[in-house]
């Protein structure tokens, strides 16, 4: 059989990704002792068990074959330092910099991980040039915290890493409500109007907008998208409808003439010149849906049945 490259099998087995842990025991003179490993699984619920593997070179490893038990650490995402430390081959206090305690086995556990396994030694079998530690499980606690990641010798943060990735935009969803040459506006809450807009939730847009007409207060019907556009310093999409309305005294806001005049004291820019657009185009019955963000875009044009 042909011999296998070392360095090539260890590339291979890291294309498996994995978590980090540290492993911790205590020597006979209660010295804490410690090492990083990814070579960690689950083994058994009944009874509780799981497994790891030292290197038959390891200093220490007679006091983990020989001792009353281990425990496995999984690190967090933010412990990359003390994987670092407990991986160097270093005859320093590893646990110098480091907060722990004893578990309730008693072994050291790591302030701050994702969770943690404290063990009794079930079994140590050799397994060339490791051997695999089989521990009974004696207490554990997981946290919040993401773990650690480990793939082709490299750490890996994948919370940490989609929390930094750039989010698509909230979507906004705003009824113009119409009624006899009317439009509804409320207070933008900024000391200016605005027509009543919400964020659209997991719900989807149909229950938002039906949320919004109640939520105002008036008789109304879900009309045609009159304007799609993003606003860029706000990160939100907007898509507005002309929803006609029966005049009425509202619960919120009021109807004012929709005219140029009338929506005068609409605060965001891109809201006011939909309004002014939308008042013109009402004069004339000729009624165009904008597409664009909220400085630019363009009007497509849309036939209009007079007689609805």
């Amino acid at each position: 059989m042909t011999a296998l490259d070392p360095r090539a099998l260890r590339d291979a087995f890291g294309c498996f990704m994995t978590g980090v842990t540290v492993v911790t025991t205590l020597d006979a003179a209660g010295k804490p002792l410690g090492f990083t490993a990814n070579s960690f699984s689950s083994v058994s619920l009944d009874p509780p068990l799981l497994l790891v593997s030292i290197a038959n070179s390891s200093a220490n490893l007679g006091n983990f074959t020989g001792g009353r038990g281990f425990a496995v650490n999984i690190l967090s995402e933010s412990q990359k330092d003390i994987s670092a430390t407990f991986g160097r081959r270093s005859s320093d206090d590893r646990f110098a910099q480091v907060y722990w305690k004893h578990g309730p086995v008693g072994s050291p556990l790591i302030a701050g991980v994702s969770a943690w396994f404290d063990c009794t030694l079930e079994q140590a079998i050799p397994a060339g040039d490791h051997t695999i530690l089989i521990g009974r499980i004696g207490g554990f606690e997981a946290s919040p915290h993401p773990g650690l990641g480990y793939y082709r010798g490299a750490y890996t943060t994948p919370a940490a890493t989609a929390a930094e990735l750039p989010a698509g935009p909230d979507v906004v969803i705003s009824a113009v409500l119409e009624a006899a040459g009317q439009v509804l506006l409320v207070d933008d809450g900024r000391g200016g109007l605005s027509v009543p807009m919400a964020r659209v939730g997991r719900e989807g847009v149909q229950a938002a907008l039906d949320a919004l007409i109640a939520g105002v207060g008036v008789q109304a019907e879900a009309g045609s998208i009159y304007a799609v556009y993003e606003d860029s310093g706000t990160r939100t999409q907007h898509i507005a409808l002309r929803c006609p309305a029966v005049a009425a005294r509202p619960a919120r806001g009021a109807f004012v003439e929709l005219s140029r005049a009338g929506v005068a004291d609409v605060t965001d820019p891109a809201l006011r010149h939909m309004l002014e657009r939308l008042a013109d185009e009402s004069r004339i019955g000729n009624y165009g849906i904008y597409f664009g963000n909220h400085r630019q875009g363009r009007v497509q044009r849309i036939a209009e049945d007079s007689s609805k």
